[in-house]
């Protein structure tokens, strides 16, 4: 921590650790901070005693629930490591800290091979064009198989994973690895176990660099001495460009590979960049509130320098607030270091209403964001005590700040509180916080899945907003089905001199709200919108009327046009014993799925394919009992599709119905008054 605050800055990495569940990744990192000297004694995510899980309910359950950061050095590099969940009930986490990160490390089970969480990890990573090492981690089990690992990367991820060292020994006998760069030829066959071995790894790496670089190429095929220099540093700007994901192997919990992990983040990683002297820009990734400082939102800055004390303008709320301290947290400590600047990552203080996802200063130069997370259950909360209450209302708001996903929806008159989750393991943390850091007791419902509306044709909705007055809002829009996945699509075609620039504006803004609730009260999506008529009244419309009107024509246009449910899918991938393969098959034909043919892996057998989350949700625990453990089910959300027509599911309407116009008029107009 001591060259933080040196006015000389020193080279830094933002590093992400990512995983599927249970592949090693909080043991990774711990034995990092260890090797690094950034801790003096190991901690252990089954004794609860790992520095980056923090939070009491990480120790209790021995899984990272929240996305935790702490700070290490290593040869002279200053590395800002993020250590993210792995459980897929968490990917909100990760789809957070993916946005501030320059590079990343995936860390794959030796035994379990890649998942359908790494997979949709993978995409973000690709999609963001983040440099990226993969470390195969656990080859000292029983049942590592580092080979058909790597042909699953290759097939489900990437051809352009390359191994840049060759394991030695398996499974207990496993002693480490190899490093493909190595120089003495002699002493690295002699490791290797023979000179057959290292060449045909090192052989296979140099042709993947011949194929990528042209000139490189030529001296391959000519027969060329090509210097050794010459090679690595062309697998080293393959790899800063994402154009090459070098592959190391190791025994995280043995501290086996860990300092060669460290060695090749600095060697193929970018180093953060930006200019402390340019105009601020940077983003919110992170809320979190501390006893003694309060609100605290950490913040990645990608241009300029901020201060404490100074003053910082939110663009997405165009508002201006004063830090007042700058921290950086490391695990359970943290300390003022006055100034964040470009490149950097820290916690700053005295952004009383900054949310998550907020750009500060300029956003030309803050990344777009990686969508993964889409929460498909909601739930209800039922405090324990009835005068709890309110208490638990308020602290439910906290945690949706600190985790917008999970959305609370408030509904004072009928006193109920909903929030939506991504599964059953998120509500149990839920409650564990509520009780540790609350002190209040709250139970939850049954998880009900969440479905949306689409319109099933394309039509028109009208609403003349006359009476009573004064007020007066028309309003025509034209509604039409838009492809699946599009959400919404909004134009205007009306003219300036008919409908103010203010009240289209309005109307731009309504629009979203309305469509929260269709006709069985769900959100509407994948549709286009055309507002193609609008009118006001010189002396009659008030402001507010068209707040008013848009819902009324958008329902009416619905009810014009009906709407057709939509359920969410995910894609699965199932592996059972052999014996359990021709059930699990017909189970997937009887919860509406469909299925690739299966793929035999030995005494196992491999099935992928979709299904309705409405049908699978209790599926995992079946397939555990019949399986007697010995069956893996992994998802991730692939997407909307439409209900078959016997599919009835219809949500209370929070409100009242704008359809019932004469009704609505008369509570919107009070609500407005109050």
């Amino acid at each position: 921590m001591s060259g933080i605050t040196e006015s000389i800055e020193p080279v830094r990495l933002n590093v992400g650790i990512f995983a599927h569940v249970d592949a090693g990744k909080t043991t990774t990192t711990e034995h990092i901070l260890y090797e690094s000297g950034r801790i003096r004694m190991l901690g252990s995510v089954d004794d609860g005693t790992a520095l980056t899980d923090s939070l009491e309910v990480e120790r209790q359950r021995g899984i990272s629930v929240r996305a935790a950061m702490t700070t290490l050095t290593w040869k002279g590099t200053q590395v800002n490591l993020i250590d993210t969940p792995g459980h897929v009930d968490f990917l909100s986490e990760v789809e957070r800290s993916l946005r501030v990160l320059d590079c990343a490390v995936l860390v794959l089970s030796a035994v379990e091979g890649v998942q359908a969480q790494t997979e949709m990890i993978w995409n973000a990573l690709k999609k963001l064009q983040i440099p990226t090492l993969l470390f195969i981690n656990k080859m000292d089990r029983v049942g590592a198989d580092p080979d058909a690992v790597l042909a699953q990367a290759r097939n489900y991820l990437s051809p352009d994973i390359v191994p840049v060292q060759h394991p030695l020994g398996a499974w207990q006998d496993y002693s480490g690895a190899v490093d493909l760069w190595q120089t003495d030829l002699e002493e690295a066959a002699a490791e290797a176990g023979g000179l057959e071995a290292y060449a045909s790894a090192r052989s296979r790496l140099i042709e993947f660099l011949a194929e990528r670089d042209d000139a490189l190429l030529e001296s391959y095929v000519s027969g060329e001495n090509v210097a050794e220099e010459r090679w690595a540093r062309c697998a080293e700007e393959l790899a800063r460009s994402a154009r090459m994901y070098p592959l190391l192997y190791g025994a995280a919990a043995k501290g086996i590979g860990i300092a060669p992990l460290l060695d090749a983040m600095l060697r193929y990683f970018p180093t953060a960049g930006g200019d402390p002297e340019a105009p601020l820009s940077g983003v919110v990734f992170k809320i979190e509130r501390d006893k003694t400082m309060g609100r605290m939102a950490y913040v990645r800055l990608y241009e300029g320098s901020l201060h404490n004390r100074d003053a910082v303008l939110n663009h997405t709320q165009n508002l201006s607030e004063k830090v007042t301290q700058i921290r950086k947290i490391d695990g359970t400590r943290s300390e003022d270091i006055g100034v964040l600047r470009a490149g950097d990552i820290a916690a700053v203080c005295g952004l009383s209403h900054v949310r998550i996802g907020d750009v500060l200063g300029r956003p030309e130069a803050v990344p777009a964001e990686a969508k993964l997370a889409v929460p498909l259950l909601t739930v209800r909360a039922h405090p324990a005590n009835e005068a709890d209450y309110r208490a638990v209302a308020d602290a439910l708001q906290e945690l949706s700040d600190e985790d917008p996903l999970l959305d609370l929806q408030w509904l004072q008159e009928e006193r109920e509180l909903h929030v939506k989750v991504m599964g059953p393991i998120q509500l149990e943390v839920l409650s564990s916080v509520m009780a540790t850091r609350y002190g209040l007791k709250v139970t939850f419902g049954k998880p009900s899945v969440i479905y949306k509306e689409t319109p099933k044709q394309a039509g028109e909705g009208y609403i003349a907003y006359t009476m009573p007055k004064p007020c007066w809002a028309i309003l025509r829009f034209k509604i039409e089905p838009g492809p699946r996945g599009s959400g919404l699509i909004y134009e205007v075609y009306v003219r300036d001199e008919d409908l103010l620039p203010q009240y289209q504006n309005e109307v731009a803004r309504r629009v979203p709200e309305a469509l929260q609730q269709g006709l069985y009260g769900w959100e509407v999506t994948d549709l286009k919108v055309t507002l193609t008529y609008g009118q006001h009244h010189v002396w009659h419309t008030h402001p507010l009327d068209f707040a008013v009107a848009t819902p009324m024509g958008i329902m009416d246009g619905l009810a014009n046009v009906g709407t057709m449910l939509l359920e969410p899918i995910l894609h699965v991938r199932l592996v059972v014993p052999e014996e359990n393969a021709g059930r699990v098959m017909n189970d997937l034909v009887q919860m509406r799925g469909r299925f690739e043919p299966p793929q035999l892996q030995g005494e196992r057998v491999l099935i992928e394919g979709h299904v309705p989350l409405s049908t699978s949700l209790h599926y995992p625990i079946e397939l555990s009992s019949y399986t007697k453990g010995r069956s893996t089910f992994a998802s991730s959300f692939a997407g909307y599709e439409p209900c078959p027509s016997d599919v009835q599911a219809e949500r209370t309407r929070r409100g009242v119905n704008p359809l019932d116009q004469a009704k609505y008029i008369l509570s919107v107009r009070k609500a407005l008054q109050g």
